[in-house]
């Protein structure tokens, strides 16, 4: 025996207003209907345009996420998946523990839990932990490197002072009679 689908609309939504517990006259709280205050709206007077640009949280790359090509970043960023190219930032950097870098990263600062095959230049700390894999240079004016981490290069301890532009060099100037023109003797 066949039975006939027959469709039915959906019943609308039944909206239930919360319970506030209110005490009653044996200070015992009990449930009374009421509704809900409600919530102050704030006009802003200066809105922004793009609320995202301008989170103070730090920004992640999931373990299932891969990348080729550059990443520039301002602030902090977790990368906890694969990336193909350079990193470039003046902010801090953290290698998660699933993360594969490949390529150079130029940073602040940054901590290694994971591998990265490349050269690291920082301007401030870096700090290798203990898993972690680094296969290429290291340049930090601090260096951390923990027990049981690997490290594959050479690294190289600056001052963390980025080199000013080297100055102009003064011109020398030569005269046909060197000793009475460096003492302004005529003759």
């Amino acid at each position: 025996m066949l039975k006939r689908f027959v469709p039915q609309r959906p019943a609308p939504p039944i909206r239930e207003e919360p319970r506030i517990p209110v005490p009653d006259e044996n200070n015992h709280l009990a449930s009374r209907d009421e509704a809900p205050p409600k919530p102050n709206i704030i006009d802003n007077p200066n809105p922004k345009p793009n609320p995202m640009a301008d989170h103070g949280g730090k920004d992640i790359l999931s373990s299932d996420v891969e990348i080729k090509g550059s990443i520039k970043f301002q602030k902090e960023l977790l990368i906890d998946g694969k990336v193909e190219g350079d990193i470039n930032s003046d902010g801090v950097l953290t290698v998660g523990e699933n993360a594969e870098i490949r390529g150079e990263i130029k940073t602040k600062s940054i901590t290694v839990y994971g591998k990265v095959h490349g050269n690291i230049t920082v301007t401030e700390r870096c700090e290798l932990k203990s898993k972690c894999v680094l296969q290429g240079d290291l340049k930090a004016a601090r260096l951390v490197i923990e027990e049981g981490a690997t490290f594959i290069g050479k690294s190289e301890v600056t001052t963390g002072a980025v080199p000013a532009k080297a100055a102009p060099r003064p011109e020398v100037v030569r005269s046909s009679e060197p000793i009475k023109a460096a003492f302004g003797v005529r003759a």
